[in-house]
């Protein structure tokens, strides 16, 4: 009787770790593929890039050469710091470059558009960017809390098509640099956090980024306000951050790029979008080669390979660098060298004035 105590015991006991094992929860599951296909990861760009979405934020003060010297394994030739501030900070921040890497950085201006329509506000905004450029910002960076967050002088959200706004678009038109805008975030940030809802695990994992649907207005609505503001403004360049936020939607993106002929577009954070769509992706960057721009947007020197072997090679069913980002492979685009190369650099060349061309082919 003892020995069959003992047998069942042990059974029991084995079932009960082997049930304990299998229950682990989705964000903790992340299988090793077992798919065996050719391809490996591309560390170094095929050809040298600008990052048109960087972010150094202790510029004025910082040591640049750790910074540079991850740049050149990547084949990073010039990297936009959209954290350029304003005034004496944005005036450090050339200084630091041109006193010790001329060339290899430039900066964006800020604005803050806090406490919009007091006397004299837009004036004292146009003023101090014009300062600014002067002092060798090369364009402006308009943060994601323009149309979440800043509120005019009646306390009231401040929209991105608001009018009073309207001679700072038309000051960077005539200035001849472009804006770099980030509007909203990505609607299911709006959407129900349910199992329907794609972005379930970011927002599991980061709840600060759930919204409601109205918090602080319809994500539909924000994105509207921007792409007014585009329209007029038709003589004004805009680089579209994040893809719009359409990177999920490449025919919408494509309708828009058609409506707005002054809207670009950077890749910054949505290369995830694109990997899942390789054929629909490569086919409309070959239709709009002329209007996307490379960017990271987060200074990870890590994750530059998944843009790189996105945009460059055939590869296929390969990780992304965040699950909570993407839960899914990614597929190489497989690029031609002549897209390539205006992704990488012409189309920044072309948009961002002053930039050192030195560094990259014809």
């Amino acid at each position: 009787m003892t020995t069959k105590l003992y047998f069942l015991s042990t059974l029991l006991l084995s079932a009960s770790f082997t049930l304990f094992s299998q229950n682990i929860s989705f964000e903790d599951y992340n299988p090793t593929s077992t798919l065996v296909v050719p391809g490996k990861v591309i560390k170094k760009a095929k050809f040298p890039f600008i990052d048109v979405h960087g972010h150094q934020y202790q510029m004025p003060t910082q040591n640049l050469a750790p910074v540079i010297a991850a740049m050149d394994t990547l084949n990073m030739g010039i990297m936009v710091n959209l954290s350029g501030r304003t005034g004496d900070d944005l005036i450090k921040s050339v200084a630091n470059i041109e006193k010790n890497f001329p060339n290899r950085f430039v900066v964006f201006c800020n604005i803050n558009f806090e406490g919009a329509g007091e006397k004299g506000w837009v004036e004292e905004k146009v003023a101090q960017l014009k300062e600014d450029v002067k002092n060798g910002a090369r364009g402006l960076k308009v943060y994601k809390s323009l149309g979440l967050r800043n509120k005019d002088t009646d306390g009231k959200r401040l929209a991105i098509d608001d009018p009073r706004l309207n001679p700072i678009w038309r000051t960077c038109g005539e200035l001849g640099i472009p804006v770099l805008i980030h509007a909203a975030d990505p609607k299911p940030f709006w959407d129900e956090f349910d199992g329907d809802n794609e972005r379930w695990l970011e927002l599991k994992t980061r709840p600060r980024r759930k919204r409601d649907a109205n918090n602080p207005a319809p994500w539909e609505q924000i994105i509207q306000e921007q792409h007014n503001m585009f329209k007029a403004h038709p003589n004004t360049t805009f680089i579209n951050a994040h893809m719009g936020w359409f990177a999920n939607d490449l025919g919408k993106l494509g309708t828009l790029l058609d409506e707005m002929p002054n809207m670009n577009v950077g890749i910054g954070a949505i290369i995830a979008e694109l990997g899942r769509q390789p054929r629909f992706a490569k086919a409309f960057f070959i239709k709009y080669q002329d209007r996307i721009l490379f960017g990271k947007d987060s200074w990870k020197p890590n994750e530059f390979p998944t843009y790189f072997r996105v945009l460059e090679s055939a590869d296929e069913y390969f990780p992304y660098h965040k699950k909570y980002h993407a839960f899914w492979p990614m597929y190489g685009l497989d690029l031609p060298d002549d897209i390539l190369k205006k992704v990488y650099y012409k189309n920044a060349l072309r948009i961002v004035p002053g930039l050192d061309r030195s560094k990259f082919p014809d």
